[in-house]
């Protein structure tokens, strides 16, 4: 079984990552929850996919909303600022996130919470600084809180 990781209300699964693709991508499989969404943020050393696998999510870039579905797909350029979210409030969206080159999948285990294998956030709240200095070092920076829009 392939362990999950809580970061930023989403459930995060790492399927491939640097140490199997030499480093060339990761490969997640991330759920959110209802009304879930990421702080807007950006990536200074990975491009990101986001190829949805269940439900409807909102991707917005500068100047553009862009409206996925199952099957659909995006692509999001490096040191672009971006935010995920997922507007239903009944209904959870599944996706697969490809990073290239890897990255991301790094953030989550430093940086995640280990899921119990249920479906509710944990109550632990994330260590901010933590997570500043381990954005930093990867080359991650958050720019605004969810729901703020780039």
């Amino acid at each position: 079984m392939i362990p999950s990781y809580w970061l930023f209300g989403s459930k995060q699964r790492i399927l491939q990552s640097g140490s199997v693709t030499a480093d060339h991508y990761d490969l997640i499989e991330g759920t959110f929850p209802p009304a879930a969404e990421t702080p807007l943020h950006k990536h200074a050393n990975y491009s990101e996919t986001i190829v949805v696998l269940e439900g409807e999510v909102s991707v917005y870039v500068p100047g553009q909303h862009v409206v996925l579905k199952a099957g659909e797909t995006h692509f999001i350029p490096k040191n672009v600022p971006h935010t995920i979210a997922n507007h239903s409030s009944i209904a959870p969206f599944k996706a697969l996130a490809i990073a290239a080159p890897s990255g991301f999948a790094e953030l989550i285990l430093n940086l995640g919470i280990p899921s119990d294998g249920g479906d509710e956030p944990p109550k632990q709240e994330h260590d901010m600084q933590m997570v500043m200095e381990e954005m930093t070092r990867i080359g991650d920076t958050i720019l605004g809180p969810p729901g703020a829009r780039p």
